[in-house]
């Protein structure tokens, strides 16, 4: 039960992840300065909103990183 659960929550963070590191405002802007046009681009430049999004993307990898190690400790118990 436990290891079903920690899967459901793995596939979700990874997701999620794939989504917060493409909003991530790179070199060439990132996929963050697509939506929205002139507004977008205006917050995104926020520090703020960047900071908002690094710490859920930090959260969001350590829930990742737990799950990967929970279902590894429990793949050797068995």
């Amino acid at each position: 039960m436990i290891e079903l659960v920690l899967n459901i929550v793995l596939v979700l963070t990874s997701a999620l992840l794939v989504v917060l590191i493409l909003l991530h405002r790179g070199k060439g802007g990132g996929l963050s300065s697509m939506f929205g046009g002139a507004v977008s681009s205006s917050l995104a430049g926020s520090s703020v909103v960047e900071k908002n999004l690094n710490r859920l993307t930090v959260f969001c990898a350590v829930i990742w990183s737990v799950c990967i190690v929970g279902i590894g400790i429990l793949t050797k118990l068995k």
